[in-house]
């Protein structure tokens, strides 16, 4: 389940540092976060989807890993991301 490509570009500009940007770990973390809120609202319909199941715990993992790249590197961007997302933690 991919987003909707209006979705997908209100999230970059969003999120994006410069112009150009759609590479960047908070364009990544930001996009990824709108495709687990999907993916959850999907799971709430259907419970024993096993395999996108596992897409979805995938879908977290790299989004955990982003997350601990950009809070090595720049904490307060780290802190930001977390309450504009309004990720716990």
């Amino acid at each position: 389940m991919s987003l909707a490509k209006e979705k997908k570009t209100t999230v970059i500009s969003e999120f994006k540092i410069h112009e150009k940007d759609t590479g960047s770990a908070k364009v990544q973390i930001a996009l990824l976060t709108e495709r687990i809120n999907s993916l959850t609202g999907h799971f709430k319909s259907h419970k024993k989807d096993h395999s996108s199941r596992r897409g979805l715990l995938q879908l977290v993992g790299r989004r955990r890993r982003l997350l601990d790249y950009v809070k090595k590197h720049n904490l307060k961007q780290y802190e930001e991301l977390l309450n504009k997302l309004s990720l716990r933690k």
